[in-house]
């Protein structure tokens, strides 16, 4: 591999500043419009709910079933046996398959607490479908298991604001990215560059000394 020389980089890509600031900028410019545009907005709601006794007393042994039965109960939430019901229910214009891409369950910190998440594209249905699945999901375990220890501890609530879209954010990645872009298609035109710029290469290229040169002239006079 040709040695390169830091400083002929240097000042290869000082004079180049222009296009590294084009192709920087456009690069953010086109991630924006996606961004703002481009993009679909995805909301995301989520519903807890806690696994406790049957009894006014819980014991130890309760403690550790409700945990064993963590990865059970998040299994239930996405069968069909209660995902079909949340589609009838709501009337969703969606199959089984597609409605189970949309949640997302999983346990609270190692705890008792499973956390049921929906992202959707309409904020009022990713709220809807997440308390619904809740209840549903806590009649089947009534039917499945005859306890009743799933109790809804937070409701899902209508989101303001998309969670896959952040202005600030977004800018930021894109000019980033638009940087180092354009950094790596200056290196590139730098190091398959084979024009000779200076009277150091030419004693560099042919290894011999230099004993004068003819100075460059335009119309104007000396460059």
């Amino acid at each position: 591999m040709e040695e390169i020389d830091l400083k002929e980089l240097f000042d290869f890509v000082k004079n180049k500043i222009g296009l590294l600031i084009i192709i920087t900028v456009g690069i953010c410019l086109l991630g924006c419009v996606y961004g703002l545009i481009l993009q679909k907005p995805m909301y995301r709601s989520y519903t807890t709910v806690i696994l406790s006794g049957t009894e006014q007393t819980i014991t130890q042994s309760d403690v550790t079933l409700n945990k064993n039965l963590v990865d059970t109960y998040a299994e239930i939430v996405k069968s069909r046996r209660v995902l079909d019901q949340v589609i009838n229910e709501l009337d969703l214009d969606s199959s089984y398959n597609s409605l189970t891409n949309k949640i997302s369950v999983s346990a609270v910190n190692n705890t008792e607490i499973i956390k049921i998440m929906v992202i959707d594209e309409n904020p009022v249905d990713a709220k809807n479908i997440a308390n619904i699945t809740a209840n549903f999901f806590a009649k089947e375990v009534v039917d499945l298991y005859n306890m009743n220890n799933v109790n809804i501890l937070d409701e899902a609530i209508e989101e303001d604001n998309p969670y896959n879209i952040n202005v600030l954010k977004q800018v930021v990645i894109y000019f980033m990215v638009g940087l180092i872009i354009a950094c790596g298609v200056l290196f590139v035109i730098f190091y398959f560059d084979r024009t000779i710029k200076s009277i150091e290469q030419v004693e560099q290229k042919t290894k011999l000394p230099i004993l004068g040169g003819v100075q460059e002239y335009t119309r104007g006079g000396k460059k």
